[in-house]
């Protein structure tokens, strides 16, 4: 990210850490107001940042987030469960619609409800992952959840344009997103990962 924000908004809602805060941060020094919105956080400004509670289960919650901020550029959506791996036979299906209920029908009330307030020639942008693509023992749930949002992402591109919709992808980072596994695996899924990068690391 590059080009100046002077004088736009950006929502960042998963912000209060992992890639939602590096985004805000990096939106911040470029010029923009930026409102961070999450579960653990409460409404307040700290170092010329906005903070916003919401639940992203709860349209009311959203709803009176994007009242509360008005008119905005760009909505960023970084929100995400984490997951354990698990086999299917291991799974509590409802855990795992809770995990969808967060990161894939979370994205769409915001984005429903983010639309009367968004600027005609704003953006919104989706977070997915490798998982989407590939197979990974015991991660069907992001795999499904991912894959998921990648399909919204093309559908709604073309449906709310001129608004621009991006799904962005990233590789492994070092992040709260993999608090779920256990301490060993995720050292090794970082060094494997880590292993097959230019730079030698996550």
């Amino acid at each position: 990210m590059t080009a100046s924000l002077n004088g736009k908004t950006v929502i960042v809602i998963g912000g209060s850490s992992g890639i939602g805060a590096a985004v805000a941060k990096a939106a911040s020094a470029r010029g923009a107001q930026v409102v961070l919105a999450g579960r653990r956080l409460s409404a307040g400004v700290d170092n010329g940042v906005r903070s916003e509670p919401v639940d992203v289960t709860d349209s009311a919650s959203l709803q009176r987030l994007f009242e509360a901020v008005g008119r905005f550029d760009h909505l960023v959506y970084t929100s995400g469960p984490s997951v354990r791996a698990k086999p299917l036979s291991e799974t509590d299906l409802d855990e795992a619609q809770e995990n969808f209920n967060v990161k894939l029908w979370g994205s769409l009330r915001a984005i429903q409800l983010a639309l009367p307030f968004l600027d005609a020639h704003g953006s919104i942008s989706l977070t997915s992952g490798q998982l989407g693509r590939k197979f990974a023992p015991g991660q069907f749930i992001k795999t499904g959840i991912n894959a998921a949002t990648e399909a919204l992402g093309k559908q709604l591109a073309k449906e709310l344009a001129p608004r621009r919709v991006n799904v962005i992808s990233p590789g492994v980072i070092d992040t709260p997103a993999y608090a779920g596994l256990a301490e060993d695996q995720r050292q090794a899924m970082y060094a494997k990962a880590g292993g097959a990068l230019p730079v030698g690391r996550v």
